[in-house]
């Protein structure tokens, strides 16, 4: 899995639920709406938005996702297009909730994210666990290697419903 394009820079730290999708539009599912008031929480977003309207990847200081437990949060970026989100740690429950959800977290070593908050795109290879940035630095991370396999599989659910005929097949054996 491959997921390519350009860095949205947002250069702060604890970036938290609220400030990705407010409380205020929590009544929706729907992601196009939550997309659309991605980061509405924060000072200065148009601005931002206005220089990076299709940017596909998140860079971002530490603690990305802080707060509460809402998956809103993850559905908000992916509405808003972004597919990957890149900072030197991730809150857990917004890490798992990425995870769930196909959305690609790379947690990078601290003295890395200025470089990726400076480049202008990204290439993430999440299989090589690498990013290529657009001035030929690579920066390593890690996942999980399970939860690296349901973000390969599509996120947790898809993952599962592709291991529905390998388990019906190990059943059938069994009886």
């Amino acid at each position: 899995m491959i997921v390519e394009g350009s860095i949205f820079p947002l250069a702060r730290a604890n970036v938290d639920t609220d400030q990705i999708i407010p409380t205020r539009f929590l009544g929706s599912l729907d992601l196009r709406g939550l997309g659309r008031e991605c980061f509405s929480g924060l000072p200065g977003i148009d601005r931002l938005y206005a220089v990076h309207p299709d940017a596909t990847i998140v860079a971002a200081g530490e603690n990305f996702g802080a707060g509460s437990s809402r998956e809103h949060a993850v559905w908000a970026l992916q509405g808003r297009g972004f597919r990957a989100a890149i900072a030197p740690s991730f809150a857990r429950i917004f890490e798992e909730n990425a995870y769930n959800n196909g959305f690609v977290v790379c947690a990078v070593p601290p003295d890395a994210i200025d470089a990726v908050l400076a480049a202008r795109s990204a290439r993430i290879d999440v299989a090589a666990e690498s990013i290529l940035l657009d001035d030929g630095r690579t920066v390593e991370f890690k996942l999980d290697p399970l939860r690296k396999e349901f973000v390969l599989g599509g996120g947790f659910l898809a993952y599962m419903e592709a291991q529905i005929p390998e388990i019906r097949a190990w059943e059938a054996a069994k009886s």
